[in-house]
């Protein structure tokens, strides 16, 4: 192994006509190494390769031409103050005036007679005029750079113009290609060109194709680091941890099933038998459960912490809202109760409780075998819970890889079933889980209604509510959601709940309405859904807080408001919260969707339930970054890698690391 050091890992600032100032700017675009400079990939390419005639140059469209220079010269304005040089081209068909502003050495470049390349976008047409084009003498072609080319358009900061750094990653391609070495020569990419190929196409492509087989080589570098990443997380854990032996034998799961009355799904089944072998073996479970909203996913994590439980160990489950960390709590001690097991539940609204009261919540189970439920105030270090065998976390997305570790750590060791009603897109199941195992139920309980899904303009609301109204005199409940709490908080235009609250009281009268939103304390949530959930609320009027969590059957309305400002997963859980019972339901969205974008991925939701099909959309649409959020680390540093396009390219990689 040669102890030489690597070229590709020398400064920029070593790199020929690269000085102090050069290197700082490049260092703005995180650019330190020849390596990363080998890499910063273009924004863009421009075909310069087609000529056009000068008289067929069109205002503001960027083209190519060429033609002999017959007039030339600097104009100075008074007292120097400031100048313009300025050739005049000619070709046969026509004339075009080049000028540079306050660039009186430009004449030192050109001649009359040279026969001069010219691209940039003509801002006047009489005369034709080119204000800072860029340029080419043809007779100093033979390397051209900036014409007569695919020519890539990079990203770039202020004081650093473009022609310098394409000519400097130009040089510095020619001087260090012949370093760039496989990363992975274990694995064979038969089909690809090499990594020295693909920069080099990136830089330089001949065809238009050619960038595109550099991008997905070098994304396929970029998924493969991340399959190896996530492979060496999983083998450390394999490799240091035993698992508790936690398959239960049934004392509590078969009385459980039979006194709530459910009948398992073949989804539900197949996904807890696949839980049952993970817990029964040698190694902690790490599984992500992906179902749609509405698909029984609380009902198999029930069985899970049971499968726990009856195995002597404790259960915590983290919830992001306090609400969901509610709902969660009620159906666990109507469930888990008669069983003898203890529910305690810790959020942010508990450190209100009396000094004892709070003692019990934080130290080691009251009873032989609890099931604790919270939000973050689970990672909190007081909490500390003896014989830790489940780590259940609802709704994984809300929270980042850091924050399940943090509560994995609470334990020995203990088995980890994380839960979405997001529907994660294959790619990022793939990269953003890849070290946990994925189980999907894809099937919903028999009984519930359909959901019906419909699009309409603000002018549309009177006969909106006069519907609203006709289900509510039926007996039924309903939502109202919009995306700002307060007029102060939102945008122009945009409807805010507390303004809206009072205008609708008199609009649904004598129908009882509240408000539900997060700035409202623990004990006044839980009052507001004690009643909706008895129908003495028929409207609740509530912000994106009721996205998750809430399960009221006959809740069989939703109207969205200002649908436009939400992303098409959040649309589809918010619509969650109706069809939950055996009646058909509507979920109506109000929106101003100015261009056929907003139109289009609006009209995705009237179109389907399906919770993958939407995720797919909404991660095309917006991409991983927004979709992620903060919290989810290594995603969005991809360069090459498109999580919205390139599944082939994830799943090859994930078969090149398996393979290994």
């Amino acid at each position: 192994m040669s102890n030489q050091p690597n070229p590709l890992l020398t400064p920029v600032g070593e790199i020929r006509g690269v000085g102090r100032e050069r290197a700082a700017q490049l260092l703005r675009l995180e650019l330190r190494t020849v390596g990363d400079l080998l890499v910063h990939r273009p924004r863009r390419y421009e075909d310069r390769r087609h000529f056009q005639e000068i008289s067929k140059l069109q205002l503001n469209e960027p083209a190519l031409t060429r033609g002999k220079i017959i007039a030339a010269g600097v104009k100075y304005w008074k007292q120097r103050s400031g100048s313009v040089y300025e050739f005049i081209l000619e070709d046969g068909t026509g004339r075009l005036h080049c000028r540079w502003w306050n660039l009186p050495f430009m004449e030192k470049y050109f001649k009359i007679g040279d026969d001069v390349l010219v691209f940039g976008k003509p801002n006047s047409l009489r005369p034709r005029t080119i204000d800072h084009p860029e340029t080419e003498i043809v007779e100093t072609m033979e390397d051209a750079i900036h014409l007569n080319r695919i020519v890539p358009v990079y990203p770039s900061t202020e004081g650093l113009p473009q022609r310098w750094l394409r000519s400097l990653i130009w040089r510095t391609l020619d001087e260090y290609e012949k370093h760039i070495a496989e990363p992975h020569p274990e694995f064979s990419l038969k089909d690809q060109p090499t990594r020295a190929n693909a920069i080099h196409m990136l830089h330089r492509p001949e065809e238009k194709a050619d960038e595109e087989l550099a991008r997905r080589r070098l994304a396929l570098d970029e998924f493969i680091e991340m399959q190896l990443a996530m492979r060496r997380r999983r083998m450390n854990l394999e490799k240091n941890a035993a698992a508790l032996p936690s398959a239960g034998d049934n004392h509590f799961i078969k009385p459980f099933l039979t006194k709530v009355g459910f009948t398992l799904t073949a989804a539900q089944t197949k996904v807890l038998k696949e839980i049952r072998h993970d817990m029964a073996g040698p190694k902690p479970m790490r599984r992500l459960l992906q179902g749609d909203v509405g698909s029984g996913k609380t009902v198999v994590a029930a069985c899970t912490a049971l499968m726990a439980l009856e195995s002597g160990l404790n259960v915590a489950l983290m919830a992001p809202t306090e609400i969901l960390a509610e709902q969660h709590v009620q159906n666990f001690r109507r469930w888990l109760e008669p069983l003898g097991i203890a529910v305690e539940v810790l959020t942010g609204s508990t450190k209100t409780v009396t000094p004892a009261q709070k003692s019990l919540l934080l130290t080691p189970a009251r009873s032989p075998l609890t099931l604790f439920v919270g939000t973050h105030a689970l990672l909190e270090g007081s909490f500390a819970p003896e014989k830790l065998g489940l780590v259940i976390i609802d709704e994984q997305h809300k929270f980042g890889v850091a924050q399940r570790e943090t509560l994995l750590r609470k334990g020995s060791y203990p088995h980890l079933l994380v839960m979405t009603a997001t529907p994660i897109p294959r790619t990022l199941g793939l990269t953003l889980y890849g070290d946990l195992d994925i189980s999907v139920i894809d099937e919903s309980p028999t009984g519930r209604g359909k959901i019906k899904t419909y699009l309409r303009d603000p002018e549309s609301l009177p006969k909106v509510w006069a519907f609203i109204r006709e289900k509510l005199a039926k007996g039924r409940q309903g939502y109202i959601v919009y995306s700002r709490l307060e007029e102060g908080d939102s945008a122009a235009g945009l409807k805010a709940v507390t303004k809206e609250f009072e205008e609708l009281k008199k609009v649904f009268a004598p129908y009882t309405i509240a408000l539900l939103h997060g700035r409202m304390k623990g004990a006044e949530k839980d009052a507001v859904m004690t009643q909706f959930r008895a129908n003495q609320i028929q409207l609740l009027l509530a912000t994106s807080v009721v996205e998750v969590g809430l399960d009221v059957p006959n809740a069989t309305i939703m109207l969205i408001e200002n649908a436009e400002q939400f992303g098409l997963a959040q649309l589809h859980q918010l619509r969650g919260r109706i069809g939950r019972g055996a009646e058909e339901s509507q979920c109506i969205l109000i929106a101003k969707a100015k261009t056929a974008d907003a139109k289009e991925r609006l009209k995705v939701l009237t179109e389907t339930t399906d919770g993958f099909r939407i995720a797919e959309a909404d991660l095309k649409l917006r991409g991983p970054g927004e979709l992620l959020g903060q919290e989810q680390s290594g995603v969005a540093a991809l360069k090459f890698g498109n999580l919205a396009e390139d599944l082939a390219l994830v799943e090859q990689a994930r078969e090149l690391v398996k393979g290994k």
